[in-house]
């Protein structure tokens, strides 16, 4: 392959590693902008979409099943909400970031319970493993279409809902300033429970797009959760769009360095970056030094 090839195959790489993190980001941020809680189980919605979908795809037809698995995780979401973090509101910060990592734990140790350690995957949405489309010389998977595809309708979407929907102006208005929304008749409970939900979702329709690429088991979540919250601070941390950005770059990031580096330094070379650019711009490359989004609780 030649060297320009070799450059865009991994550039491509990159960018779809990076839409997977990037759709993680969206869902951390959307949480944390409505709550002030960093939802260190955030990757396990990821995999909880993945599971379900694979389960129902044996009795529905596929796109049955993703819906399915959206909708289930997403009230997941809802009833973690509810049952456990709205009951916690008047905790540090501190003490919710163990909580949610703690979370990540009991979820993995159910799904193990539930479908054990075995590797699955949804078939491909179009096509299969051997069947791909060239670029410029480079192979593109017609799953990586997907993955871009759904990228592009989850920020189109976001954008629409928290611009031109009464939810996403009031999810917006809880963000900039909890105390004014609520004296506004802005009910702030509620939107927290809708940012868990749709957080929720998104990172389950985000496990049924990757499925066929990366596969689904049990521990995938907590890597994710990891580089998903590195894209979430990179891009500036309550700020879902930026997100997109912050992922797209830790990928890229990764991908560069296989060329460069020793594959056990894949990871590293993404977080040395992440950690440059927070010496340089504690608020991420997007983020304002004088937000403040949220509430302390």
């Amino acid at each position: 392959m030649e060297h320009g090839s070799l450059a865009l195959q991994y550039l491509l790489s990159g960018i779809t590693k990076g839409s997977m993190y990037a759709v993680v980001a969206i869902g951390f941020n959307l949480i944390y902008s409505a709550t002030g809680i960093i939802n260190f189980a955030q990757g396990e919605f990821v995999m909880l979409g993945g599971m379900v979908a694979v389960t129902l795809a044996y009795y529905v037809p596929l796109p049955v099943a993703v819906a399915g698995a959206v909708t289930i995780v997403a009230v997941v979401g809802c009833v973690l909400e509810l049952t456990l973090f709205r009951r916690l509101q008047r905790h540090s910060v501190l003490h919710l970031i163990i909580i949610t990592i703690g979370l990540s734990i009991v979820i993995q140790e159910a799904a193990l319970h539930i479908w054990d350690e075995k590797v699955r995957s949804l078939p491909y949405f179009t096509g299969n493993e051997v069947s791909s489309v060239r670029f410029l010389g480079a192979a593109i998977s017609p799953q990586v279409l997907w993955v871009l595809g759904t990228v592009g309708l989850v920020v189109l979407g976001l954008h629409f809902f928290l611009r031109h929907t009464l939810q996403g102006r009031a999810m917006r208005a809880c963000s900039s300033s909890p105390d004014a929304a609520m004296l506004a008749g802005i009910n702030i409970l509620n939107m927290r429970t809708l940012a868990f939900g749709l957080s929720a979702a998104l990172g389950a329709l985000a496990g049924c797009v990757i499925s066929p690429m990366t596969m689904t088991h049990y521990e995938m979540g907590g890597p994710l959760a990891i580089k998903g919250f590195a894209a979430a601070i990179l891009g500036g941390l309550g700020n879902p769009m930026a997100a997109v950005a912050g992922g797209l770059l830790v990928g890229v990031i990764e991908a560069a360095s296989v060329s460069c580096l020793p594959a056990v330094y894949n990871d590293v070379s993404a977080f040395a970056i992440l950690l440059l650019v927070l010496f340089v711009r504690p608020h991420g490359l997007f983020g304002s030094p004088s937000a403040d989004s949220v509430r302390e609780h």
